[in-house]
């Protein structure tokens, strides 16, 4: 595996400040296998998202001269499941019915959060359009990322959901807001896509 750093869409979702959402698009130089390419495309991905912490953390040391301490980072691949999703469904966008007079957003769809699935999985829209502190997105910012993440549509998708248990990553995202990860093999431009969201108040 190896990042594609050099993707426009990188730039593109630097827009996008309030997005907690973690993207990592790679390129694998071995034919697709299906379950194990992706469990090797989430893994290179969460070492990349453990690579970009730390290096976040030393370019803040060095700003404001005052020593950061490590994160201990943990991760057990071992203990990740898979299951495969329907890519159209994981693309969905919701419509907004309407906004109530506090801010609060009601979609088309039939996901809600509520007690039940309170700090966990979370569909990648509501990732997208719903993180802890608010965003200025819309359903139209998340079909142009989708658009230029996937350019040819559903059709060409493959995509995993994984389980969250298997790194420390997620912990904050357990607490309350719910936490996810996916990867998705996109067959026409043979690449992988690794998407992680987990976040608190």
């Amino acid at each position: 595996m190896r990042e594609c750093i050099n993707d426009p869409f990188y730039e593109l979702i630097k827009k996008h400040d309030r997005c907690v959402v973690s993207y990592c698009i790679m390129e694998s130089g071995a034919p697709h296998r299906g379950e194990p390419s992706h469990r090797d495309a989430v893994l290179y991905a969460m070492l990349k998202m453990i690579e970009r912490s730390i290096e976040e953390d030393l370019e803040t040391e060095a700003k404001w001269n005052v020593p950061m301490p490590l994160f201990p980072w943990t991760l057990d691949i071992a203990k990740a499941e898979a299951a495969p999703i329907n890519p159209a469904a994981f693309l969905f966008v919701p419509k907004i019915l309407r906004t109530d007079r506090n801010g609060v957003v009601f979609y088309d769809s039939d996901w809600t959060p509520n007690d039940e699935n309170c700090g966990g999985r979370i569909p990648y829209w509501y990732a997208f359009l719903e993180p802890p502190h608010g965003t200025h997105d819309t359903p139209d910012d998340l079909r142009e990322i989708n658009a230029a993440l996937f350019p040819q549509g559903a059709d060409a998708l493959e995509v995993y959901e994984w389980t969250t248990n298997w790194s420390n990553y997620f912990d904050a995202g357990h607490e309350w807001w719910g936490a996810s990860c996916w990867t998705v093999y996109d067959l026409h431009l043979d690449r992988y896509v690794a998407l992680f969201a987990s976040a608190t108040d």
